[in-house]
């Protein structure tokens, strides 16, 4: 699977730092992916949707260890591009693993 575009939308919140939208293989869009500063760095959050019980659940989401790290360097690039065309920079990168989540329902 092949990253073919990754758009940034940055935003002037403090934790939310930007919005992300990748396309896969030139066919398939999947929207509002987020760059958030955590405690610990920056993290790529897949999107999401909060449930009735208040918890939010990722919508869409790479299934293993590898895809993601694919993911997370394109759109760290892609976002440190960004920041460079507008004239700013990253001070102090550091990346943070994206919390972890279980997903007993999407297990074949």
């Amino acid at each position: 699977m092949k990253i073919t575009e990754v758009k940034i939308f940055p935003t002037s919140e403090d934790r939310l730092k930007a919005y992300v939208t990748i396309t896969l293989e030139g066919c398939f869009v999947v929207r509002d992916l987020k760059i958030i500063q955590g405690p610990g760095g920056l993290f790529v959050a897949m999107p999401s949707k909060k449930r009735k019980d208040g918890q939010f659940r990722d919508i869409a989401h790479p299934l293993n260890k590898e895809t993601r790290e694919m993911i997370e360097d394109q759109v760290f690039l892609a976002y440190e591009n960004e920041l460079k065309s507008m004239g700013e920079t990253l001070t102090n990168f550091k990346r943070q693993k994206a919390p972890q989540n279980s997903y007993p329902d999407d297990e074949m």
